[in-house]
């Protein structure tokens, strides 16, 4: 069935004010952390995975990080096993991190692998172990107690800060047209797998490969004022004075602040996006209002 004139001029008004967009970001690279709704909706994850392959199709260099908490916490409940969380991070003992290795590199990973080649892209599945890409160090939580005069350090396990990243089999994979799909476990200097914050992992390979931007996929509109406004066109500064202010706190402070210092450390914008949006990596890319929250150095 042909399109009537009024659907085909609404097709070609779309695919030209695409058009600037897709000429400006040809050849750059963008990371995008990929998780939340749109990593289990069958609908959002469909969307997601043609999002990535059209972005290579017109010469954008997208590199997925991934995370998989709600995975993770599915199959160690399956397993009889609890899930004890300090300040925010999952307590992994040396079988908690099999698991996250199982889950993370082997079934998210392949998950998100199979849905971009099946939609017609050629994606490969790495972790940090892979090309010696992510160098991690063990991260150290301090917590101060009423009863103790100094700070008790707690020992969470398995659970990594980035300390480093080679991105040398990330930019062999981009430069022979493949998409990378990166687990966040990271190695250490003792041989030890760690598991680390995959916001943080995508932040840092933004910041490495001096990407155009860095994508944050979540569950909310993106960065909200006091009065549940969307905020969006901000500033370095801007951000610093609303996390000084309080507007920016609670959950939402981790994932600002890694965007912020992917600014700062060089990467053109970063968004934070609202994944429950189907295509919202390209309406962010493609649109002039987006879908969420962008931040930019200046």
């Amino acid at each position: 069935m042909s399109l009537s004139r009024e659907q085909a001029q609404n097709v070609a008004d779309v695919l030209t004010s695409a058009l600037p967009y897709i000429q400006r970001f040809s050849g750059k690279t963008i990371v995008i952390k990929y998780g939340g709704n749109a990593m289990v909706d069958e609908d959002l994850k469909s969307s997601f995975a043609m999002d990535v392959v059209l972005m290579k199709t017109v010469g954008i260099n997208p590199v997925v990080v991934h995370g998989g908490g709600p995975q993770i916490a599915s199959l160690l409940q399956r397993l009889g096993k609890d899930s004890e969380f300090v300040q925010g991070m999952r307590v992994t003992d040396s079988e908690t991190m099999d698991v996250v290795e199982m889950v993370l590199g082997g079934l998210v990973n392949k998950d998100i692998v199979n849905l971009i080649n099946r939609a017609g892209g050629s994606a490969v599945g790495l972790t940090g172990k892979d090309g010696d890409l992510i160098h991690a160090r063990k991260m150290v939580i301090t917590r101060r107690s009423p009863d103790l005069e100094a700070s008790e350090i707690i020992d969470i396990g398995h659970v990594g800060e980035v300390e480093s990243i080679d991105v040398s089999v990330v930019n062999m994979l981009v430069q022979g047209d493949f998409i990378p799909v990166i687990a966040p476990i990271g190695v250490g200097k003792d041989g030890h797998s760690y598991n680390i914050n995959a916001d943080l992992v995508a932040g840092k390979v933004a910041e490495v490969v001096q990407a155009e931007k860095l994508i944050l996929l979540t569950n909310t509109r993106g960065l909200l004022d006091k009065d549940g406004g969307l905020l969006t066109g901000l500033s370095a500064e801007r951000v610093d004075e609303l996390i000084d202010d309080g507007t920016i706190h609670g959950g939402m402070l981790p994932k600002i602040s890694t965007a912020l210092e992917a600014v700062k450390a060089g990467v053109g914008t970063s968004h934070i996006i609202d994944g429950r949006v189907p295509h919202s990596v390209l309406l962010e890319l493609f649109t002039d209002e987006g879908v969420g929250t962008l931040i930019r150095r200046r």
